[in-house]
């Protein structure tokens, strides 16, 4: 099985037919797909110019959407490296017990639904670079009441969404589902109740 830089590699080479040129780029979100691998197809077909139909986009496209994951995927490995660095000081200092952002890490390592966006046609409209770095920083810092990615303050909890957990806090601006981490408990508790969240 290919790995993302190879196929990375493939999208790149014009010696290779156009379909497969396309078929690789939508394997590379096999491997990295911060929205889920259709919203996330859907992002980088509008953000490039291209249908999500097309079977013949132009190559300079399908490349202009592959260096958008590619930076997007150089943040996420860079902020799972620090993760990693963190909870094995953690776990030498004696702490075994990870906390809730540990616990939402766990269910996005390898990047693959890092900000889930349930309908492939709601997603964030920035790069995707910049919505990860707006979630890390979410993450890194005290818990707020507003979305991490676009400052939505309009959270509904939705079920059964396609992704594990499978509830939780949505935002209907961009379209995300927010990780409960970087939400106050009063902010979960109002988007439990489906009202909505204003921010102080």
């Amino acid at each position: 099985m290919a790995g993302f830089r190879s196929l990375a590699r493939q999208v790149r080479d014009p010696r290779c037919d156009l379909a497969l040129r396309r078929y690789s780029l939508r394997k590379c979100l096999e491997r990295f797909a911060p929205y889920g691998h259709r919203a996330t197809w859907d992002h980088l077909c509008s953000r490039a110019g291209f249908g999500p139909e097309d079977r013949s986009p132009e190559p300079a496209r399908l490349v202009a959407a592959l260096e958008e994951l590619e930076a997007a995927r150089s943040v996420w490995l860079a902020y799972e490296g620090e993760f990693a660095e963190r909870r094995r000081k953690e776990k030498h200092d004696g702490l075994r017990r990870p906390g809730s952002v540990d616990d939402w890490h766990r269910l996005t390592w390898g990047g693959f639904g890092v900000a889930w966006c349930d309908d492939p046609r709601v997603h964030p409209d920035g790069p995707l670079a910049e919505v990860l770095r707006n979630l890390i920083s979410a993450l890194e810092r005290a818990p707020g009441s507003v979305c991490p990615v676009c400052d939505g303050e309009q959270l509904v909890w939705k079920y059964d969404l396609d992704h594990e957990p499978s509830t939780g806090p949505v935002c209907t601006d961009c379209g995300i589902l927010v990780p409960r981490p970087v939400l106050t408990p009063d902010a979960l508790a109002d988007a439990r109740r489906g009202r909505l969240l204003m921010s102080a």
